[in-house]
């Protein structure tokens, strides 16, 4: 489908809507666009925003554990806020925390909030994120799942030139069933995936 001059793209396996590679944001311009982001760690507002996804991931982690809050942006609220629980937080970002030795390691759980609708390759993207996790290891994803295509062409979420991949609840089933893990919804745009093993 096309709209506002980009091309949209159905995968058939597993429902997500993507745009080809050739009209896809260049870095320079991604990180352009993160810059304007105002994730304040003082905004009641946006806490309670990332407690959607923080608050179910909290019930099912151990004491104690380590994580990656992968894609963590310019201001990681969410790892402040799982540090703050008694967990271990390690940072990662392409643009903010470029750092290769958290991708070095593995651990009890990875959180990806309002990162994977930018992913340029999201089957390498979530294999690596599969090789970052300890068996057992906990996913937590957030991204405003795509629901209706009728109303696409007019839904803010694809109006952020940084959105790329746009992912219904059943292409995360797909993608757990690829993997081979276990996967819940606890609630709207949230989704938890649980490696086997541990």
């Amino acid at each position: 489908m096309q709209v506002d001059g980009r091309t949209y793209l159905r995968c058939a396996a597993c429902e997500a809507t993507f745009v080809p590679p050739a009209q896809r944001p260049a870095a320079e311009v991604e990180r352009a666009e993160y810059e304007l982001h105002r994730n304040d760690p003082a905004d009641a507002g946006y806490r309670h925003f990332l407690d959607r996804l923080a608050v179910p991931l909290l019930a099912r982690l151990a004491p104690a554990s380590t994580g990656l809050d992968y894609g963590c942006g310019p201001g990681p609220v969410l790892a402040d806020m799982l540090r703050a629980a008694g967990h271990a937080m390690t940072l990662y970002d392409p643009f903010f925390a470029p750092d290769p030795a958290a991708l070095a390691r593995t651990y009890d759980f990875v959180t990806c909030t309002e990162v994977a609708e930018h992913f340029h390759d999201p089957a390498g993207e979530f294999a690596r994120l599969d090789g970052l996790l300890r068996p057992g290891g906990w996913l937590a994803v957030m991204t405003c799942f795509q629901t209706d295509d009728a109303r696409f062409a007019g839904w803010h979420y694809r109006r952020d030139p940084t959105h790329v991949v746009f992912y219904r609840e059943a292409t995360f089933r797909v993608l757990a069933d690829r993997f081979g893990w276990q996967c819940e919804v606890p609630c709207k745009d949230v989704v938890l995936m649980r490696k086997p093993g541990g």
